[in-house]
């Protein structure tokens, strides 16, 4: 186990919150969008609003509040010896801004009757690049932009399209040219490597285990191929304008199981720029 592991290892035992037992620890992002990373002990079994969820060997799982969360979430640690720990856990509301966008191709906004056929073929394969649950903890060797630049786009801001309402908005858009390298944000395994979807173009989905993977969208090309074992730093692709977009930007967007996370609320403040997150809370 590397250095760094043993000392984020070390950080997520050490870390108590008062309504949590000496037996479960819980750190991260209470907020909806947010991830949490728990730490139990070796054999138990945890369920999250009563959907069991993976526990690795040290005892690590994963928990995600998506745009919309609930004000609470229920976590059940069932141990060994068949004592029962619960908590309830206190999820922040965040308020979301509208953002509009202009000039995008009508085809893309409404699509043809013919395009249905494939946008629900890429869906699926979407679908399934997402399903990998293995018990890899890439997630433990920490976060950084894939790309750094202006934040021209904000997770949860609803989005109207042409004038058109349309659903919100799941990542962060990051505006920077055509041919930008794209580095890989953490360590991952690519699961999707798409050279064209309706929606988001060439495409990328790189997953960091428990079941938690980020998505590359509007990218110019891909520099790795499915399978390909990745580490953090990686040049994976190139941020491109392709799909429905009105210029080069990265969308960078990340799952856990079902729930839509917010990749800056991992990141961090963008490097040698002011934060945006005030754009969503």
């Amino acid at each position: 186990m590397s250095l760094l592991r043993k000392t984020l290892l070390l950080f997520i035992l050490c870390f108590t919150a008062a309504s949590v037992g000496a037996e479960l620890a819980l750190s991260g992002s209470f907020v909806q969008g947010g991830l949490v990373t728990g730490k139990s002990v070796s054999g138990a079994s945890v369920t999250i609003d009563g959907v069991p969820v993976r526990v690795s060997e040290e005892g690590l799982f994963l928990i995600g509040f998506g745009r919309d969360h609930a004000a609470t979430s229920l976590v059940k640690v069932v141990y060994a010896d068949g004592r029962v720990e619960s908590q309830t856990l206190k999820v922040e509301k965040r308020d979301y801004n509208i953002q509009r966008i202009d000039g995008l191709p009508k085809r893309k906004v409404t699509p043809k009757k013919i395009d249905y056929a494939r946008i629900r073929k890429e869906t699926n394969a979407i679908k399934k690049a997402r399903t990998r649950d293995d018990p890899r903890t890439d997630f433990l060797n920490g976060w950084i932009w894939p790309v750094e630049g202006p934040i021209s786009g904000v997770y949860g801001s609803q989005r109207v399209l042409n004038g058109e309402p349309r659903r919100p908005h799941y990542g962060v858009d990051i505006a920077v040219p055509v041919g930008t390298p794209v580095k890989a944000p953490a360590d991952g395994i690519v699961t999707l490597a798409h050279p064209d979807m309706f929606y988001s173009g060439v495409t990328l989905v790189l997953d960091h285990g428990h079941k938690l993977s980020s998505s590359f969208l509007h990218l110019n090309r891909t520099l790795v191929k499915v399978g390909d074992r990745i580490r953090k730093g990686d040049i994976i692709a190139e941020v491109g304008e392709t799909g429905r977009v009105t210029g080069a930007h990265l969308d960078w967007r990340m799952n856990l199981r079902n729930a839509r996370i917010d990749p800056q609320l991992l990141a961090g403040a963008m490097p040698n720029q002011k934060s945006d997150r005030n754009k969503t809370n």
